[in-house]
């Protein structure tokens, strides 16, 4: 059985979602980032972190990459065109939308108070909404990659409820509509319910 050691209000979610989609068991360890249980696993003190067997992994995309990749689930194949176009669009999403949110986030309740720069979210509102309206611009379907739901979906649509929370608006039509189609998805409606 799969262990995922983090806080299920963090990118731990998206391993929980990945680990819906595929059906496999799972058990949530729950911790909070830099917890001496975290800390004795991922020197960062970052979370998530999985743990299959004695193996240990850590970074929510690394992790749900190597579920999809292990389980040939919410992925395209190594070496194929299709993963080279969702590979691309997973690093798009990590530079221009989860760095955004990330770096806000840091300037919010992460970094000391004496470090952070607060008048840094506004501009960082505008950078997330103009990213946001170019890459709904190359949405292909009713997910990233048109017909196929994969991991880059998982993520983006984490990203969502997370700029949601900590608000940041998107008036995109487009995004909207993305976001509650994959939401509306059993493996996401399962982990809404628990």
């Amino acid at each position: 059985m799969y262990e995922i050691i983090g806080s299920p209000t963090s990118r731990a979610f998206r391993v929980m979602w990945m680990l819906e989609e595929l059906g496999e068991p799972y058990k949530v360890h729950k911790e909070q980032p830099r917890s001496e249980v975290v800390k004795a696993l991922n020197p960062s003190g970052k979370i998530p972190i999985l743990k299959d067997g004695d193996a240990v992994i850590t970074d929510s995309t690394a992790i749900i990459t190597y579920l999809a990749d292990k389980h040939g689930v919410a992925t395209f194949p190594a070496g194929t065109i299709e993963r080279a176009k969702q590979d691309a669009l997973t690093h798009c999403i990590l530079d221009e939308i989860d760095a955004v949110l990330w770096t806000a986030a840091r300037h919010t309740f992460i970094l000391p108070e004496d470090k952070r720069v607060p008048a840094i979210k506004d501009p960082l509102k505008w950078e997330y909404a103009g990213n946001i309206d170019r890459l709904m611009d190359r949405l292909e379907g009713p997910y990233l990659m048109g017909e196929t739901f994969t991991l880059a979906d998982i993520i983006l649509a984490h990203c969502g409820s997370w700029a949601r929370s900590a608000g940041f608006p998107s008036d995109n039509a487009r995004f909207a509509e993305y976001v509650k189609a994959c939401r509306a998805r059993p493996a996401f409606q399962k982990l809404s319910g628990k």
